[in-house]
Protein backbone atom coordinates (compact mmCIF):
# COMPACT_ATOMS: atom_id res chain seq x y z
CA UNK A 1 0.00 0.00 0.00
CA UNK A 2 1.39 3.40 -0.81
CA UNK A 3 1.76 6.73 0.99
CA UNK A 4 -0.32 9.64 0.32
CA UNK A 5 0.79 13.31 0.80
CA UNK A 6 0.91 16.72 0.18
CA UNK A 7 5.03 16.78 -0.69
CA UNK A 8 8.04 14.44 0.00
CA UNK A 9 11.30 15.92 0.95
CA UNK A 10 14.78 13.24 0.37
CA UNK A 11 16.92 14.02 2.83
CA UNK A 12 16.65 16.37 6.32
CA UNK A 13 19.64 18.65 6.22
CA UNK A 14 19.25 22.14 7.28
CA UNK A 15 18.03 22.96 3.63
CA UNK A 16 15.64 20.01 3.91
CA UNK A 17 14.36 20.54 7.18
CA UNK A 18 13.48 24.60 6.11
CA UNK A 19 11.66 23.32 3.48
CA UNK A 20 9.39 21.25 5.31
CA UNK A 21 8.89 23.69 8.02
CA UNK A 22 7.82 26.47 5.77
CA UNK A 23 5.60 23.91 3.80
CA UNK A 24 4.07 22.89 7.05
CA UNK A 25 3.07 25.92 7.87
CA UNK A 26 1.63 26.92 4.81
CA UNK A 27 -1.21 24.02 6.10
CA UNK A 28 0.91 21.08 3.43
CA UNK A 29 1.01 17.40 4.76
CA UNK A 30 4.67 16.74 4.85
CA UNK A 31 7.01 13.60 5.00
CA UNK A 32 11.13 13.81 5.49
CA UNK A 33 12.83 10.58 4.46
CA UNK A 34 16.35 10.65 5.50
CA UNK A 35 18.74 7.32 4.40
CA UNK A 36 21.14 8.19 7.43
CA UNK A 37 19.72 6.67 11.33
CA UNK A 38 19.29 9.92 12.57
CA UNK A 39 18.36 13.72 10.95
CA UNK A 40 20.70 16.44 9.88
CA UNK A 41 22.81 15.84 7.16
CA UNK A 42 25.71 17.63 7.81
CA UNK A 43 25.00 19.60 11.21
CA UNK A 44 24.96 16.37 13.69
CA UNK A 45 26.51 15.97 16.88
CA UNK A 46 28.21 12.72 18.19
CA UNK A 47 30.68 11.53 21.17
CA UNK A 48 32.95 10.54 18.75
CA UNK A 49 36.24 10.15 21.22
CA UNK A 50 34.83 10.03 24.50
CA UNK A 51 31.78 10.26 26.96
CA UNK A 52 31.19 13.67 27.58
CA UNK A 53 32.85 15.23 25.06
CA UNK A 54 30.33 16.19 22.19
CA UNK A 55 31.73 16.53 18.66
CA UNK A 56 30.62 18.39 15.67
CA UNK A 57 30.87 15.83 12.78
CA UNK A 58 30.97 17.73 9.73
CA UNK A 59 30.12 21.66 10.17
CA UNK A 60 30.40 23.46 13.57
CA UNK A 61 30.03 27.54 13.55
CA UNK A 62 27.28 29.15 11.87
CA UNK A 63 27.39 32.99 11.21
CA UNK A 64 25.51 32.71 7.88
CA UNK A 65 22.47 30.82 9.98
CA UNK A 66 22.24 33.67 12.46
CA UNK A 67 22.07 36.10 10.15
CA UNK A 68 19.60 34.22 7.64
CA UNK A 69 15.91 35.91 7.74
CA UNK A 70 15.02 32.03 6.95
CA UNK A 71 16.44 30.89 10.09
CA UNK A 72 15.68 33.54 12.30
CA UNK A 73 12.11 33.29 11.03
CA UNK A 74 11.36 29.86 12.11
CA UNK A 75 11.63 30.96 15.68
CA UNK A 76 14.10 28.26 17.04
CA UNK A 77 14.56 29.76 20.16
CA UNK A 78 11.30 28.39 20.79
CA UNK A 79 12.32 25.15 20.30
CA UNK A 80 15.53 24.96 22.32
CA UNK A 81 18.00 26.45 20.03
CA UNK A 82 20.03 28.87 22.34
CA UNK A 83 23.34 30.35 20.60
CA UNK A 84 27.08 30.24 22.12
CA UNK A 85 30.23 32.75 21.29
CA UNK A 86 33.62 32.29 22.04
CA UNK A 87 35.25 35.55 23.81
CA UNK A 88 36.74 36.27 20.57
CA UNK A 89 35.52 35.53 16.43
CA UNK A 90 38.24 34.31 14.80
CA UNK A 91 42.58 33.80 14.67
CA UNK A 92 44.57 33.72 11.78
CA UNK A 93 48.41 32.23 12.98
CA UNK A 94 51.42 33.08 10.71
CA UNK A 95 54.41 31.22 10.52
CA UNK A 96 56.20 33.86 13.40
CA UNK A 97 53.56 33.26 15.86
CA UNK A 98 52.12 36.72 15.58
CA UNK A 99 48.32 36.62 15.21
CA UNK A 100 45.61 38.93 13.25
CA UNK A 101 42.45 38.58 15.27
CA UNK A 102 38.57 39.21 14.37
CA UNK A 103 36.71 40.25 17.23
CA UNK A 104 33.16 41.20 17.44
CA UNK A 105 34.89 44.24 19.67
CA UNK A 106 35.24 46.25 16.30
CA UNK A 107 38.29 48.69 17.93
CA UNK A 108 39.97 45.21 18.52
CA UNK A 109 39.64 44.23 15.32
CA UNK A 110 40.63 47.78 13.92
CA UNK A 111 43.68 47.68 16.59
CA UNK A 112 45.05 43.88 15.39
CA UNK A 113 44.83 44.46 11.43
CA UNK A 114 46.84 48.30 12.37
CA UNK A 115 49.39 46.28 13.93
CA UNK A 116 49.95 44.87 10.38
CA UNK A 117 50.14 48.05 7.94
CA UNK A 118 49.17 51.46 9.04
CA UNK A 119 45.55 52.97 8.39
CA UNK A 120 44.57 49.52 8.29
CA UNK A 121 42.10 50.08 11.04
CA UNK A 122 40.13 52.95 9.36
CA UNK A 123 40.36 50.88 6.04
CA UNK A 124 38.44 47.81 8.44
CA UNK A 125 36.59 50.20 9.99
CA UNK A 126 35.10 51.60 6.79
CA UNK A 127 34.35 48.07 5.52
CA UNK A 128 32.23 47.51 8.23
CA UNK A 129 30.49 50.76 7.83
CA UNK A 130 29.44 49.68 4.06
CA UNK A 131 28.39 46.59 5.33
CA UNK A 132 26.27 47.92 8.06
CA UNK A 133 24.89 50.13 5.15
CA UNK A 134 23.67 47.73 2.88
CA UNK A 135 23.21 44.30 5.10
CA UNK A 136 19.76 44.36 4.92
CA UNK A 137 19.39 44.63 1.55
CA UNK A 138 22.63 42.35 0.61
CA UNK A 139 21.57 39.90 2.49
CA UNK A 140 18.38 39.24 1.33
CA UNK A 141 19.36 39.41 -2.12
CA UNK A 142 21.72 36.70 -1.73
CA UNK A 143 19.07 34.42 -0.22
CA UNK A 144 16.26 34.66 -2.36
CA UNK A 145 16.21 33.09 -5.84
CA UNK A 146 17.78 35.02 -8.66
CA UNK A 147 17.52 37.86 -9.76
CA UNK A 148 16.46 39.38 -6.57
CA UNK A 149 15.06 42.40 -8.17
CA UNK A 150 13.52 44.20 -4.74
CA UNK A 151 16.61 43.55 -2.66
CA UNK A 152 18.63 44.77 -6.09
CA UNK A 153 16.85 47.59 -5.94
CA UNK A 154 17.16 48.60 -2.46
CA UNK A 155 21.34 48.50 -2.97
CA UNK A 156 21.33 50.44 -5.62
CA UNK A 157 19.24 52.81 -3.53
CA UNK A 158 21.69 52.56 -1.00
CA UNK A 159 24.75 52.64 -3.24
CA UNK A 160 23.78 54.71 -6.29
CA UNK A 161 24.35 53.56 -9.70
CA UNK A 162 28.05 54.05 -9.41
CA UNK A 163 28.82 52.88 -6.10
CA UNK A 164 26.82 49.86 -6.60
CA UNK A 165 28.59 48.96 -9.83
CA UNK A 166 31.83 49.32 -7.62
CA UNK A 167 30.26 47.13 -4.75
CA UNK A 168 29.64 44.09 -7.52
CA UNK A 169 33.18 44.92 -9.07
CA UNK A 170 34.68 44.46 -5.69
CA UNK A 171 32.36 40.94 -5.17
CA UNK A 172 34.24 39.35 -8.48
CA UNK A 173 37.78 40.71 -7.27
CA UNK A 174 40.04 37.91 -6.05
CA UNK A 175 41.46 38.68 -2.28
CA UNK A 176 44.19 39.35 -2.90
CA UNK A 177 43.55 42.63 -5.69
CA UNK A 178 40.88 43.44 -3.17
CA UNK A 179 43.51 43.88 0.24
CA UNK A 180 45.72 45.59 -2.38
CA UNK A 181 42.67 47.74 -3.15
CA UNK A 182 42.43 48.94 0.74
CA UNK A 183 45.04 47.86 3.01
CA UNK A 184 48.45 48.47 3.54
CA UNK A 185 49.51 45.49 5.48
CA UNK A 186 49.05 41.90 5.41
CA UNK A 187 46.72 41.28 8.58
CA UNK A 188 42.99 42.30 7.45
CA UNK A 189 44.21 40.32 4.06
CA UNK A 190 44.83 37.66 5.73
CA UNK A 191 41.22 37.65 7.90
CA UNK A 192 39.68 38.07 4.04
CA UNK A 193 41.58 34.95 2.48
CA UNK A 194 41.30 32.25 5.06
CA UNK A 195 37.51 33.03 5.51
CA UNK A 196 37.43 32.13 1.47
CA UNK A 197 39.42 29.48 1.63
CA UNK A 198 36.30 27.82 4.35
CA UNK A 199 34.86 27.35 -0.07
CA UNK A 200 37.45 26.11 -2.50
CA UNK A 201 38.02 29.59 -3.60
CA UNK A 202 42.09 30.60 -2.91
CA UNK A 203 43.81 34.21 -2.20
CA UNK A 204 44.07 34.46 -6.39
CA UNK A 205 40.63 33.51 -7.67
CA UNK A 206 37.92 35.43 -8.66
CA UNK A 207 35.18 35.99 -6.64
CA UNK A 208 36.95 35.38 -3.69
CA UNK A 209 36.85 38.22 -2.47
CA UNK A 210 32.91 37.94 -2.13
CA UNK A 211 33.18 34.70 0.12
CA UNK A 212 35.80 36.31 2.49
CA UNK A 213 34.34 39.84 2.69
CA UNK A 214 30.79 38.22 3.54
CA UNK A 215 32.26 35.59 6.42
CA UNK A 216 34.54 38.76 7.87
CA UNK A 217 31.88 40.98 7.98
CA UNK A 218 29.52 38.36 9.64
CA UNK A 219 31.88 37.63 12.23
CA UNK A 220 32.24 40.75 12.97
CA UNK A 221 28.28 41.68 13.23
CA UNK A 222 27.48 38.48 14.77
CA UNK A 223 30.72 36.36 15.19
CA UNK A 224 30.79 32.76 14.32
CA UNK A 225 27.92 31.53 16.64
CA UNK A 226 27.30 27.65 17.54
CA UNK A 227 24.21 26.17 19.29
CA UNK A 228 24.66 25.05 22.66
CA UNK A 229 25.34 21.70 23.26
CA UNK A 230 26.51 20.48 19.59
CA UNK A 231 25.37 21.90 16.00
CA UNK A 232 22.81 18.78 16.38
CA UNK A 233 20.45 21.45 18.46
CA UNK A 234 20.00 23.28 15.34
CA UNK A 235 18.86 20.07 13.70
CA UNK A 236 16.15 19.15 17.44
CA UNK A 237 14.85 22.41 17.12
CA UNK A 238 13.80 21.90 13.62
CA UNK A 239 12.46 18.76 13.64
CA UNK A 240 10.73 19.66 17.18
CA UNK A 241 9.32 22.34 15.06
CA UNK A 242 8.02 20.23 12.22
CA UNK A 243 6.50 17.38 14.39
CA UNK A 244 7.18 13.66 14.01
CA UNK A 245 7.40 13.85 10.17
CA UNK A 246 10.61 12.91 9.70
CA UNK A 247 11.34 9.05 8.82
CA UNK A 248 15.41 7.73 9.38
CA UNK A 249 16.91 4.84 7.71
CA UNK A 250 14.74 5.12 4.99
CA UNK A 251 16.81 6.15 1.69
CA UNK A 252 15.08 7.43 -1.27
CA UNK A 253 16.52 5.80 -4.52
CA UNK A 254 13.71 6.73 -7.27
CA UNK A 255 12.48 9.90 -8.23
CA UNK A 256 9.18 8.67 -9.79
CA UNK A 257 8.24 10.98 -12.97
CA UNK A 258 5.82 10.55 -15.65
CA UNK A 259 4.32 12.85 -18.10
CA UNK A 260 7.25 15.13 -17.04
CA UNK A 261 6.33 15.53 -13.57
CA UNK A 262 7.26 14.32 -10.46
CA UNK A 263 4.65 12.06 -8.74
CA UNK A 264 6.36 10.69 -5.85
CA UNK A 265 9.25 8.47 -4.67
CA UNK A 266 10.42 5.17 -3.97
CA UNK A 267 12.63 3.98 -1.31
CA UNK A 268 15.01 1.08 -1.03
CA UNK A 269 12.67 -1.14 0.25
CA UNK A 270 10.38 -0.69 -2.50
CA UNK A 271 8.02 1.57 -0.71
CA UNK A 272 6.02 3.96 -2.95
CA UNK A 273 5.05 7.52 -1.57
CA UNK A 274 3.04 9.69 -3.79
CA UNK A 275 3.15 13.29 -3.31
CA UNK A 276 0.43 15.08 -4.51
CA UNK A 277 1.51 18.85 -5.37
CA UNK A 278 5.59 18.32 -4.79
CA UNK A 279 8.61 16.05 -4.29
CA UNK A 280 11.84 18.44 -2.69
CA UNK A 281 15.33 17.46 -3.25
CA UNK A 282 18.20 17.88 -0.47
CA UNK A 283 20.55 16.02 -2.44
CA UNK A 284 23.22 17.37 -4.67
CA UNK A 285 22.60 18.58 -8.44
CA UNK A 286 24.41 15.52 -10.07
CA UNK A 287 22.71 12.68 -7.59
CA UNK A 288 19.26 14.04 -8.04
CA UNK A 289 19.21 14.24 -12.09
CA UNK A 290 21.62 11.50 -13.06
CA UNK A 291 20.91 9.17 -10.08
CA UNK A 292 17.11 9.65 -8.61
CA UNK A 293 15.74 11.25 -11.71
CA UNK A 294 17.36 9.43 -14.04
CA UNK A 295 18.88 10.67 -17.63
CA UNK A 296 15.83 9.38 -19.80
CA UNK A 297 13.17 11.74 -18.24
CA UNK A 298 15.86 15.03 -18.45
CA UNK A 299 16.81 17.12 -21.79
CA UNK A 300 19.82 16.24 -23.14
CA UNK A 301 21.68 19.43 -22.59
CA UNK A 302 20.62 19.53 -19.28
CA UNK A 303 22.61 16.13 -18.98
CA UNK A 304 25.48 17.35 -20.80
CA UNK A 305 25.75 20.28 -18.62
CA UNK A 306 26.24 17.85 -15.36
CA UNK A 307 28.78 16.07 -17.16
CA UNK A 308 30.68 19.68 -16.49
CA UNK A 309 29.24 19.92 -13.04
CA UNK A 310 32.68 20.71 -10.76
CA UNK A 311 32.62 19.70 -7.10
CA UNK A 312 34.47 21.33 -4.63
CA UNK A 313 38.33 20.33 -3.02
CA UNK A 314 37.80 17.27 -1.07
CA UNK A 315 37.92 17.26 3.26
CA UNK A 316 40.41 15.60 5.58
CA UNK A 317 39.05 16.32 9.10
CA UNK A 318 40.35 15.83 12.79
CA UNK A 319 38.58 15.57 16.49
CA UNK A 320 39.88 15.43 19.49
CA UNK A 321 39.21 15.39 23.14
CA UNK A 322 42.09 17.26 24.97
CA UNK A 323 43.42 17.38 28.55
CA UNK A 324 42.57 21.14 28.49
CA UNK A 325 43.01 24.16 26.34
CA UNK A 326 45.12 24.25 23.47
CA UNK A 327 48.56 26.33 25.01
CA UNK A 328 48.88 28.98 21.81
CA UNK A 329 51.51 30.97 22.31
CA UNK A 330 49.83 33.87 20.82
CA UNK A 331 48.20 34.62 23.82
CA UNK A 332 45.32 36.29 21.90
CA UNK A 333 44.58 33.16 19.85
CA UNK A 334 43.46 31.20 23.01
CA UNK A 335 39.88 32.54 23.33
CA UNK A 336 39.68 32.31 19.54
CA UNK A 337 36.63 29.51 18.50
CA UNK A 338 37.79 29.85 15.00
CA UNK A 339 41.95 29.46 14.12
CA UNK A 340 43.35 29.79 10.89
CA UNK A 341 46.91 28.05 10.18
CA UNK A 342 49.10 27.30 7.69
CA UNK A 343 51.18 30.16 6.31
CA UNK A 344 51.29 33.78 5.63
CA UNK A 345 49.14 35.50 2.69
CA UNK A 346 51.40 33.89 -0.36
CA UNK A 347 51.61 30.74 1.73
CA UNK A 348 47.80 30.36 1.57
CA UNK A 349 47.88 31.56 -2.37
CA UNK A 350 50.95 28.40 -2.79
CA UNK A 351 48.28 25.18 -0.96
CA UNK A 352 45.65 26.44 -2.70
CA UNK A 353 47.57 26.04 -6.34
CA UNK A 354 48.91 23.11 -4.61
CA UNK A 355 45.46 21.73 -4.81
CA UNK A 356 44.62 22.89 -8.50
CA UNK A 357 47.21 21.14 -9.30
CA UNK A 358 46.35 18.07 -8.02
CA UNK A 359 49.01 17.52 -5.17
CA UNK A 360 48.79 17.25 -1.92
CA UNK A 361 50.25 20.84 0.16
CA UNK A 362 53.03 20.72 1.85
CA UNK A 363 51.90 23.26 4.27
CA UNK A 364 47.98 22.50 4.55
CA UNK A 365 45.96 25.59 5.39
CA UNK A 366 44.29 23.94 8.44
CA UNK A 367 40.55 25.53 9.83
CA UNK A 368 40.36 24.71 13.61
CA UNK A 369 37.52 25.06 15.75
CA UNK A 370 38.15 25.14 19.37
CA UNK A 371 34.42 24.36 20.70
CA UNK A 372 34.96 23.89 24.64
CA UNK A 373 36.50 27.37 24.34
CA UNK A 374 33.08 28.67 22.42
CA UNK A 375 30.49 26.56 23.98
CA UNK A 376 31.67 25.12 27.62
CA UNK A 377 28.80 22.51 27.28
CA UNK A 378 30.73 20.13 24.65
CA UNK A 379 33.22 18.76 27.32
CA UNK A 380 33.94 17.94 31.21
CA UNK A 381 35.48 21.04 32.66
CA UNK A 382 39.35 21.70 32.08
CA UNK A 383 39.26 19.72 28.92
CA UNK A 384 38.65 21.10 25.25
CA UNK A 385 36.74 19.45 22.57
CA UNK A 386 38.37 20.71 19.06
CA UNK A 387 39.02 19.40 15.79
CA UNK A 388 40.43 20.59 11.82
CA UNK A 389 39.84 20.28 8.51
CA UNK A 390 42.31 20.84 5.73
CA UNK A 391 41.51 20.81 1.77
CA UNK A 392 42.98 18.03 -0.41
CA UNK A 393 42.89 17.53 -3.97
CA UNK A 394 39.54 15.13 -5.20
CA UNK A 395 40.68 11.55 -6.43
CA UNK A 396 43.03 10.84 -3.92
CA UNK A 397 42.97 7.74 -2.53
CA UNK A 398 43.41 8.17 1.32
CA UNK A 399 44.40 4.55 2.88
CA UNK A 400 44.19 4.42 6.97
CA UNK A 401 48.15 5.30 7.31
CA UNK A 402 48.33 7.78 5.02
CA UNK A 403 45.08 9.36 6.38
CA UNK A 404 46.86 9.08 9.72
CA UNK A 405 50.05 10.74 8.18
CA UNK A 406 48.18 13.84 7.38
CA UNK A 407 46.62 13.64 10.69
CA UNK A 408 49.79 13.59 11.92
CA UNK A 409 51.00 16.62 10.25
CA UNK A 410 48.00 18.85 11.12
CA UNK A 411 49.33 17.99 14.67
CA UNK A 412 52.89 19.01 13.82
CA UNK A 413 51.88 22.43 12.32
CA UNK A 414 49.95 22.89 15.68
CA UNK A 415 52.42 21.99 17.84
CA UNK A 416 54.63 24.63 16.21
CA UNK A 417 52.52 27.50 17.42
CA UNK A 418 51.49 25.19 20.59
CA UNK A 419 54.19 23.76 22.07
CA UNK A 420 52.25 20.55 24.14
CA UNK A 421 49.26 20.67 22.56
CA UNK A 422 50.27 16.98 21.56
CA UNK A 423 50.44 15.95 25.03
CA UNK A 424 47.33 16.95 26.16
CA UNK A 425 45.41 14.59 23.22
CA UNK A 426 43.55 12.07 25.15
CA UNK A 427 41.88 10.72 22.06
CA UNK A 428 41.91 11.45 18.17
CA UNK A 429 39.31 10.35 15.63
CA UNK A 430 40.68 11.03 11.34
CA UNK A 431 37.61 10.84 8.88
CA UNK A 432 38.85 11.22 5.32
CA UNK A 433 36.79 12.12 2.07
CA UNK A 434 35.69 8.70 1.91
CA UNK A 435 34.68 8.90 5.38
CA UNK A 436 32.77 11.56 5.45
CA UNK A 437 30.69 10.42 2.37
CA UNK A 438 30.11 7.09 4.42
CA UNK A 439 28.62 9.16 7.42
CA UNK A 440 26.60 11.32 5.14
CA UNK A 441 26.04 10.83 1.52
CA UNK A 442 25.68 14.43 -0.04
CA UNK A 443 29.62 14.65 1.03
CA UNK A 444 30.30 13.11 -2.19
CA UNK A 445 34.11 11.94 -1.99
CA UNK A 446 34.79 14.91 0.81
CA UNK A 447 33.27 17.65 -0.80
CA UNK A 448 31.35 19.50 1.81
CA UNK A 449 29.62 22.70 -0.30
CA UNK A 450 27.73 20.16 -3.07
CA UNK A 451 30.09 22.17 -5.67
CA UNK A 452 32.58 24.82 -6.20
CA UNK A 453 31.58 28.30 -4.86
CA UNK A 454 33.67 29.39 -8.47
CA UNK A 455 32.25 32.20 -9.93
CA UNK A 456 31.31 30.25 -13.23
CA UNK A 457 28.98 27.97 -10.82
CA UNK A 458 27.05 30.84 -8.70
CA UNK A 459 23.92 33.08 -9.65
CA UNK A 460 22.14 31.53 -12.61
CA UNK A 461 25.18 28.84 -13.55
CA UNK A 462 24.01 27.30 -10.53
CA UNK A 463 24.46 24.01 -10.87
CA UNK A 464 24.51 24.44 -14.43
CA UNK A 465 23.52 27.16 -16.50
CA UNK A 466 19.94 28.15 -15.66
CA UNK A 467 17.31 29.81 -13.88
CA UNK A 468 19.23 30.81 -10.58
CA UNK A 469 15.96 28.73 -9.09
CA UNK A 470 15.07 25.90 -6.92
CA UNK A 471 12.56 24.72 -10.11
CA UNK A 472 13.68 22.38 -12.35
CA UNK A 473 13.01 20.59 -15.79
CA UNK A 474 10.69 18.32 -14.48
CA UNK A 475 7.29 19.52 -13.36
CA UNK A 476 6.75 19.70 -9.58
CA UNK A 477 10.39 18.24 -8.73
CA UNK A 478 12.97 20.91 -6.64
CA UNK A 479 16.34 21.18 -6.08
CA UNK A 480 16.58 22.03 -2.66
CA UNK A 481 20.27 21.68 -1.45
CA UNK A 482 23.43 23.43 -1.55
CA UNK A 483 24.06 22.77 -5.45
CA UNK A 484 21.28 25.15 -5.74
CA UNK A 485 21.04 28.83 -5.51
CA UNK A 486 23.12 30.59 -3.61
CA UNK A 487 24.97 27.62 -2.58
CA UNK A 488 27.08 25.98 0.29
CA UNK A 489 26.69 27.29 4.19
CA UNK A 490 23.83 27.04 6.92
CA UNK A 491 21.35 29.78 5.93
CA UNK A 492 18.72 27.62 4.90
CA UNK A 493 18.05 29.49 1.43
CA UNK A 494 18.04 27.03 -1.17
CA UNK A 495 15.30 25.17 1.13
CA UNK A 496 13.19 28.50 1.37
CA UNK A 497 13.62 29.12 -2.04
CA UNK A 498 12.68 25.46 -2.88
CA UNK A 499 9.28 25.92 -0.64
CA UNK A 500 8.50 29.30 -1.77
CA UNK A 501 8.42 27.92 -5.91
CA UNK A 502 6.74 24.71 -4.53
CA UNK A 503 3.68 27.10 -2.89
CA UNK A 504 3.72 29.25 -5.77
CA UNK A 505 3.04 26.46 -7.94
CA UNK A 506 0.33 25.06 -6.50
CA UNK A 507 -0.99 28.59 -5.53
CA UNK A 508 -1.08 28.62 -9.66
CA UNK A 509 -2.17 25.43 -10.31
CA UNK A 510 -3.40 26.28 -13.98
CA UNK A 511 -1.07 24.53 -16.52
CA UNK A 512 -0.29 28.15 -17.42
CA UNK A 513 1.92 28.35 -14.69
CA UNK A 514 4.13 24.98 -15.75
CA UNK A 515 3.71 26.24 -19.52
CA UNK A 516 6.01 28.86 -19.08
CA UNK A 517 8.37 27.24 -16.86
CA UNK A 518 8.23 24.36 -19.43
CA UNK A 519 8.97 26.73 -22.33
CA UNK A 520 11.45 28.82 -20.13
CA UNK A 521 13.40 25.01 -19.35
CA UNK A 522 13.05 24.01 -23.33
CA UNK A 523 14.88 27.52 -24.41
CA UNK A 524 17.95 26.55 -22.03
CA UNK A 525 17.97 22.76 -21.92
Amino acid sequence: MSEVVDAVVIGSGPNGLVAANLLADAGWDVLVLEAAEEPGGAVRTAELTEPGFRHDLFSGFYPLGAASPVISGLGLERHGLRWRRAPEVLAHVLPDDRAVVLSQDLDRTAASVEAFGAGDGDAWRAEFALWQRVRSELVEALMRPFPPVRAGVGLAGSLGPGGALRFARSFLQSVRAFGDERFSGEGASLLLAGNAMHTDLGPDQAGGAAFGWLLSMLGQDVGYPVPEGGAGALTRAMVRRLGGVVQCGRAVERVVVAGGRALGVRDAGGGYVRARKAVLADVPAPVLYLGLVGPEHLPGRLVSDLASFEWDDATIKVDWALNGPVPWTAPEVRGAGTVHLGGDFNGLAMSSAEIACGRVPRLPFVIMGQMTTTDPTRSPAGTETAWAYTHVPRGERWASDRLRRRADRVEQLIEQHAPGFRDLIRARVVHGPEDLETRNRSLVRGSINSGTAAIHQQLVFRPVPGLGRADTPIDRLYLTSASAHPGGGVHGAPGANAARAALTRNALAGDAYHLLLRTLHQTLY
